[in-house]
């Protein structure tokens, strides 16, 4: 990045207001342009001087960002990172802000310890250059559901192809994550293969996530657990703030959920899963990677080819952000790139048994 991209943050706390703005200022390709207690105040604050990209907060006085975020992206779309404390009833709130179409939502930064502030550095600079090189949606724009319900009449013929309980999918995401994760997951049979994910998101957030998800899905979804098997017609995501690898223990599948350092700059980390799939699970492994910000994955990826997975990238058209499956196809690690919508297809094409898929075509 030639020149600095420029961030408005909009929190009441003054406090926090500080915090970001150390932490942000410290980057050399960031500059704070100005912050804001309230939405009325961004509001003439953008009039004065337009940034690149704004942090906002859920709660504050006169106006929510919620409200204030469905405004502006529905008159004048600016990449949004929503930045708050996020507790457990809040995180309903937070996916109702990427319906609207924030890019991005992270853990407020706490004063407290030198890793904490450390790490709230990483993840918080990264978030604003991801949102500034994101695909904005208007506010209230859904994933085509027509594309959807087309995956799920293609996928109907394949359920009964479904005969392994040895195949494992494992999937990594970020920017944009959510959304694509919904639609991959809604095209799922409920005898689909058992799904590891880690999606890049704070800690509490996860949790309302998965339950959104298992409303709306075929396939139960839930925040993964320490010791859970990952089995047939279930997905298990990667708690906020916490790693998930796979582990095997004689024909049993289950997944380790472990605290630790930041590991590609992330945690949980697509890497340190796709590595434990690549040890664990091998050739009896799909692979798939999907819009995000960075390089998390794609070695972990590679690993997962030399081990005899099949590996799918989604194509930079359907990406919100290409960096996360740019980086593994330029590694050789993706065997196929398409676009979301023919994720699921691929899969479940690739975890039939080969005398069934014969048998269909014949």
């Amino acid at each position: 990045m030639q020149k600095k991209l420029k961030v408005l943050i909009v929190d009441d706390s003054a406090v926090i207001r500080r915090t970001l703005a150390a932490i942000i200022s410290a980057d050399p390709h960031l500059e704070v342009i100005g912050t804001a207690s309230d939405p009325f105040i961004a509001a003439d604050r953008i009039r004065e001087e337009i940034p690149d990209v704004i942090t906002l907060d859920v709660e504050m006085p006169r106006m929510d960002g919620i409200t204030f975020l469905h405004k502006m992206m529905s008159q004048h779309p600016i990449p949004a990172v929503i930045i708050s404390s996020l507790t457990e009833s809040g995180s309903a709130t937070a996916l109702k802000a990427l319906e609207y179409g924030a890019v991005e939502i992270i853990q407020k930064p706490q004063q407290g310890t030198k890793q904490f502030l450390e790490e709230a550095h990483v993840i918080v600079c990264d978030a604003i250059k991801a949102a500034a090189v994101a695909k904005l949606k208007k506010a209230g724009t859904e994933l085509n559901n027509h594309l959807i319900r087309l995956v799920h009449a293609e996928q109907t013929f394949s359920q009964a192809m479904l005969q392994t309980t040895d195949k494992v999918i494992a999937v990594g995401a970020s920017t944009g994550g959510t959304e694509a994760i919904r639609a991959f997951l809604q095209a799922m049979p409920p005898d689909a293969p058992g799904i590891v994910i880690v999606q890049h998101m704070p800690e509490k957030f996860t949790a309302s996530f998965a339950k959104h998800l298992d409303s709306i899905c075929k396939i139960t979804v839930k925040e993964a657990h320490d010791h859970d098997s990952v089995i047939r017609g279930r997905a298990l995501i990667a708690p906020g703030n916490r790693h998930m690898l796979l582990n095997r223990s004689g024909a049993r599948y289950y997944v380790e959920v472990k605290d630790g350092p930041l590991i590609s700059r992330h945690r949980p980390s697509v890497d340190l899963l796709f590595r434990s799939v690549a040890k664990y699970a091998g050739m009896n492994a799909v692979g798939v990677i999907m819009t995000g910000m960075g390089d998390d994955g794609a070695k972990g990826m590679l690993e997962m080819k030399e081990a005899g997975s099949y590996n799918i990238a989604q194509d930079e058209e359907s990406c919100i952000v290409f960096g996360m499956p740019k980086e593994a196809i330029k590694l050789g690690a993706a065997d196929i790139v398409v676009p979301l919508n023919k994720i699921a297809s691929k899969v479940l094409d690739k975890c039939a048994l080969p005398f069934h898929a014969h048998a269909a075509h014949g």
